[in-house]
């Protein structure tokens, strides 16, 4: 992923199934501060429809998804 918004944090998913990536997103973000930007990694398909889902049910601005060698990537900037 390039990107001009580096993360403060990272959060490794990979390997892990529905719906245990957004959990610990919503326990990650929870931790971090407002405007913080989060980056997460996932290898499961249906992180392309739960994490821009997250993303609308929560109000945390998902700021941009790529996929490279079969891991999805996504930052998150927490909201106010």
């Amino acid at each position: 992923m390039a990107t001009a918004t580096a993360p403060d944090h990272v959060l490794d998913c990979r390997g892990t199934f529905c719906p245990m990536p957004v959990i610990r997103l919503r326990e990650a973000i929870d931790k971090i501060g407002a405007g913080q930007v989060i980056k997460v990694l996932a290898t499961d398909p249906a992180s392309l429809h739960d994490m821009p889902a997250f993303a609308r049910n929560t109000g945390h601005e998902l700021i941009e998804s790529a996929t490279a060698d079969g891991v999805f990537e996504y930052l998150f900037r927490k909201a106010p």
